[in-house]
């Protein structure tokens, strides 16, 4: 039987939203080079993939986080699969912005939130973690208790498992870079020199970037 790990890196690869050119590498907006690039904002094009990320991302917090209160998206692309999950588990949602505004009420969190209030946090991609620990952090400051945090793809960087061990927040991923691997290296798209090189780049990204 098919993991869902499986299935979701098929669908990425399918859509076109995550690659692999380890000869090639792509160029990040931060400058850095990489060997894969995935755009997960494709997926909301796509109903039948979306409806299976909200789907086992609901039954995972179900599972994992039974006493949860609200679902939170990470401004932009953690935003509609918030929403989805939220209707497929019937709680309220918020979403949580990268700073707080600079006009109006100046609020980070948008929605409707109390403090006390137990939280499960959702983004499309997790890199080093930065970004969704950071709304984390607002979260925490307004009073939330963090539950957990939610992905759809991980490039499981060594600097994530730092990040998130350093923060006490469970990371729970739908799929990941290993089973991205292990699905190109199956349909003989990768040389072992490839493979090689790519599992380098997820040790150190900079380095990486710094010798192509």
């Amino acid at each position: 039987m098919t993991t869902i790990a499986h299935q979701v890196a098929q669908a990425l690869i399918d859509i076109q939203a995550v690659s692999l050119s380890p000869n090639e590498p792509f160029t990040w907006a931060s400058g850095l080079k990489s060997p894969i690039y995935c755009d997960n904002r494709l997926i909301i094009g796509y109903p039948k993939i979306r409806q299976l990320i909200a789907k086992n991302i609901a039954i995972a917090i179900k599972t994992q986080f039974p006493d949860v209160e609200v679902i939170g998206g990470t401004a932009t692309a953690g935003i509609p699969h918030a929403a989805w999950v939220a209707a497929e588990l019937n709680l309220p949602m918020i979403y949580i912005r990268s700073k707080p505004k600079n006009h109006g009420q100046g609020r980070q969190i948008e929605g409707p939130f109390q403090p006390g209030q137990k939280l499960v946090l959702i983004d499309d991609l997790i890199s080093t973690g930065g970004s969704v620990l950071q709304a984390a952090t607002a979260a925490q400051k307004e009073g939330a208790k963090v539950l957990g945090i939610f992905g759809i793809f991980s490039y499981e960087l060594a600097a994530s498992q730092v990040n998130f061990k350093l923060a006490h927040i469970p990371l729970v991923t739908l799929s990941n870079f290993s089973t991205l691997l292990t699905i190109e290296t199956a349909a003989d798209h990768l040389s072992t020199a490839q493979k090689m090189s790519l599992n380098e780049w997820r040790q150190d990204p900079q380095a990486w970037s710094d010798t192509h």
